[in-house]
């Protein structure tokens, strides 16, 4: 079961990880703490690393749990604050003022700096995003911290495309609250029903997205929740291809196979057509069918990695 697409899209918006990153993390990983633990010692800050981690996650269990809304996010730096504010000595409060306050954001990045295992775009993504940028307004609203979030953008040499950048942990709450998806609408000065959202999670992006009354586009990646009870997806209208480029827009199963996913010169051509000003619907329409098409070819890539790990 599907929603219609509307044709009239005038802004995209797009998750972080798992649409256009893979990232892979380990919370868990005993080294965050002990690291952590290390460099406070430094601070004159005695904690073991088991008790580093009973604090940080008591804290951050008791932030959400105080937190009034339905979608909490939690503030990492804040958790380190208070760590450093209610274990600090003597020695911790002589330290300049400027490094002591600069403490809490080193700790929050430490701690994802150490827990990250893998930061990398999949593929296409830039391709993609270097024609879209130059048509349409392009927005962010991804859950995370703003001690990292921003900085990963960055790493991947995805920050200039994006503007705004909306980070869950700039207000406390995460998604699917409608209010991110506003943010990022109102950031572009497009109303919500004129913006398309691309996520790879039903739930807190495609539902979430819907709610805020925005048309999307589910990414089918390795990573993400894939069904959510009453959450169809989007499906876009057929679109009325130009007799010119009907060879460009042939389904990818029907293409020769030196176009395959690996060895495609067609997609910057393909949204240099659809980005010409030609009628707005039919523009709007072509890129919609991009953006799906360009996430089904990023998913076969994918399953040919995998299955190729399994086989060795």
């Amino acid at each position: 079961m599907t929603r219609r697409m509307p044709a009239d899209v005038r802004a995209i918006a797009f998750d972080v990880n798992g649409t256009l990153t893979h990232i892979v993390t380990d919370e868990g990983l005993g080294e965050i703490f002990r690291a952590a633990a290390h460099f406070l010692t430094y601070q004159c800050i005695d904690l073991r690393r088991h008790e580093l981690r009973d604090l940080y996650l008591g804290i951050l269990k008791r932030q959400q749990q105080e937190s009034a809304e339905d979608h909490p996010e939690f503030d990492a730096v804040a958790i380190w604050r208070t760590i450093i504010s209610d274990y600090q000595t003597e020695y911790t409060r002589r330290l300049p003022a400027e490094k002591l306050a600069q403490l809490p954001l080193f700790l929050a990045e430490l701690y994802r700096g150490v827990s990250r295992r893998r930061l990398r775009l999949y593929p296409h993504v830039r391709r993609v995003l270097d024609l879209l940028h130059t048509r349409f307004p392009l927005a962010v609203v991804t859950d995370g911290q703003s001690a990292y979030a921003r900085a990963e953008l960055h790493q991947v040499g995805l920050l200039d495309y994006f503007d705004p950048i909306i980070v869950s942990g700039d207000h406390g709450y995460r998604k699917p609250d409608r209010r991110l998806f506003h943010a990022a609408a109102a950031g572009m000065q497009v109303a919500p029903e004129y913006v398309l959202y691309v996520g790879n999670d039903m739930y807190r992006d495609v539902y979430g997205a819907q709610q805020a009354g925005m048309t999307t586009v589910m990414f089918d990646s390795d990573q993400g929740t894939k069904e959510y009870p009453g959450c169809v997806r989007d499906k876009i209208p057929p679109v009325r291809v130009p007799p010119e480029s009907h060879e460009v827009l042939q389904p990818l199963d029907e293409r020769p196979q030196d176009t395959q996913p690996d060895h495609r010169p067609d997609v910057a051509l393909r949204l240099k057509r659809a980005c010409k000003p030609h009628h707005h619907q039919k523009v709007s329409r072509e890129v919609q069918e991009l953006v799906v098409e360009e996430g089904d070819r990023c998913g076969q890539v994918l399953l040919r990695q995998k299955t190729a790990q399994n086989d060795h």
